[in-house]
């Protein structure tokens, strides 16, 4: 049994529409544990630094555009294989393309507003909740 944290962005689509209590009903129904959370509004820089492992891709500036259009929800999950287990609860980043039962098989209908974020590695697990939260807040 690995005991991870991993990183999960509720979107601003998802505030816009508030479906959040449903997203994190989801999450924790899957046995990963909520254990920080909060509402920000990103800024350019934020959203830019946040997401520069695509800036040399088609669709940054769209991805920045869309980060900072409204509030987003901040979350640290941690459980057993928490990056596996989110990304799966997640569903496919296309919602065409997602299973039912999942997030973004159930909530979301475009891929470029598609409701969660969820850390593809350990690594970017690491930098992403360092990125957001200091060690103190995570209870």
């Amino acid at each position: 049994m690995v005991i991870e944290r991993t990183l999960s962005i509720l979107k601003p689509d998802a505030v816009r529409c508030n479906i959040t209590g449903k997203i994190n009903l989801y999450i924790e129904s899957s046995g990963l544990k909520i254990i920080a959370q909060k509402m920000i509004l990103l800024t350019q820089k934020q959203a830019e630094l946040f997401y520069e492992i695509h800036k040399d891709r088609p669709f940054f500036g769209e991805l920045v555009e869309f980060m900072t259009s409204g509030p987003v929800i901040v979350q640290v999950l941690v459980g057993e294989n928490a990056v596996s287990k989110y990304r799966q609860i997640m569903g496919a980043t296309d919602p065409k393309q997602a299973d039912k039962g999942t997030i973004r098989g159930d909530f979301a209908d475009d891929i470029s507003e598609n409701r969660v974020h969820g850390s593809d590695s350990l690594e970017n697990a690491r930098r992403e909740i360092a990125f957001f939260f200091a060690e103190c807040e995570l209870v």
